[in-house]
């Protein structure tokens, strides 16, 4: 009888059974969560640039950033031919633990690192894209590239004192479309509009028109007080812009804004910031500044992570919630979820795993032929099984069906 009864529970429910599951993927809630490498990567570039031993420390840094739910390690190596095979180590071991790189280097004679000599806006452009040319195989796809972070720092003046805003815009924006010309002709997926700046100069040089020529993405280097600060702060940006925010450089404590702080009072200076930010639409990515040797500082060593590195790793690699979505029919459906100001989508099977803040937050479930719901979602949600707007008779068919495969299952048992 049994045997019977499952031959039939199989032959009932088989339009029910999908062709192959999907693997998972871990959800985040930003598509670029970075940490960076400056100490290591650009301040002691000379210093250890022909030690093989220094890979150990590369490596060692790499690997716990890479255990925090980390996208990208941000790594600031000078972009000029003499510091390329230490930007490469760094790029290796990013490799390694299957990272993306943001690439926040820039040329040494830019800011005059490393004793450089002065560089033009055009020579800078020149170099850039020879730089690019001939390391093609450094880049992967998804890797960010930034030909020129705080690019007021250097060559063209900070329009704040020298009052070319004009000519700033002209910079940024022929630059980054010889840079993405030459991406585009090597075929690689490269993100190269990302040019961080101060958030003063932001606001004055980031106008919509701007905006819309490095499409749509403001990226500002931004150190504040307060939390609430900085949240206000990417709002009222992204509203004048016109544009999406990123966070090249953010972090606590610096000792002029935030004063001294133990490991506890920075931790939850950067647990509080992240559960203000996690709720902005116009926040799509993030650079923590820095890993090590800064007073921002994650991690005293590798061995030594301090308290923030915790809090960090709580939004960087969620807990996820896992959604199945259904009709009442039992069929997996197509939805689209709207989530902290964040789009999701169901996959063929009608799963979808969405990242937890920690409290209860709602979000909208749009289907297509079913009406539009806002629900709550918590840590006990696992499925939803939805009734359609219009019960045709076919849809009447496979209820039938459905309930009947249920009900063997439940006589098997």
């Amino acid at each position: 009888m049994k045997k019977y009864l499952l031959s039939l529970l199989i032959l009932s429910s088989l339009y029910l059974l999908p062709s192959h599951a999907l693997a998972a993927t871990k959800p985040t809630f930003w598509q670029v969560q970075s940490i960076d490498t400056m100490k290591y990567s650009r301040d002691v570039a000379r210093q250890y640039l022909n030690d093989p031993k220094y890979d150990d420390t590369i490596d060692a840094q790499v690997k716990v950033i890479s255990e925090t739910g980390a996208t990208h390690v941000a790594i600031a190596t000078p972009y000029d031919a003499e510091f390329v095979p230490f930007l490469d180590r760094w790029v290796k071991a990013v490799r390694k633990y299957h990272l993306n790189v943001w690439f926040r280097g820039n040329l040494a004679g830019w800011e005059n690192w490393f004793n450089y000599p002065d560089l033009t806006p055009s020579e800078h452009t020149a170099e850039i894209l020879e730089f690019i040319k001939n390391n093609p195989n450094i880049f992967a796809d998804d890797d960010i590239f930034t030909s020129c972070p705080e690019c007021e720092n250097g060559g063209v003046g900070d329009p704040r004192q020298t009052g070319k805003v004009k000519e700033y815009r002209q910079f940024l924006i022929s630059e980054h479309d010889a840079v993405r010309k030459v991406f585009d002709s090597l075929g690689k997926q490269i993100t190269t509009n990302y040019y961080s700046m101060n958030a003063d100069v932001a606001r004055l040089v980031m106008d919509k028109d701007t905006t819309t020529s490095l499409g749509g993405i403001v990226t500002i280097d931004h150190y504040v007080a307060t939390p609430e600060k900085l949240a206000f702060d990417i709002q009222n940006i992204a509203e004048s812009s016109g544009g999406l925010i990123v966070l090249g450089e953010w972090g606590a404590p610096i000792p002029d804004i935030h004063g001294k702080m133990d490991e506890k009072a920075q931790a939850d200076w950067i647990s509080k910031s992240l559960e203000l930010l996690v709720k902005s639409p116009f926040l799509i990515g993030l650079n923590y500044w820095t890993n090590q040797g800064s007073s921002t500082a994650l991690w005293n060593s590798p061995q030594k992570p301090k308290e923030a590195v915790i809090a960090l790793k709580s939004y960087y690699h969620p807990k996820a919630v896992d959604l199945t979505i259904k009709n009442t029919a039992g069929r997996p459906l197509f939805a689209n979820i709207n989530y902290l100001s964040r789009g999701y989508s169901t996959d063929k099977n009608g799963k979808v795993s969405l990242p937890w803040p920690g409290y209860s937050s709602e979000f909208s479930l749009q289907v297509t032929g079913y009406k539009t719901q806002t629900l709550t979602l918590t840590p006990d949600n696992k499925s939803l099984l939805l009734d359609p707007e219009q019960k045709n008779w076919w849809y009447q068919v496979h209820l039938l069906t459905y309930r009947l495969s249920q009900f063997i299952i439940h006589l098997i048992k």
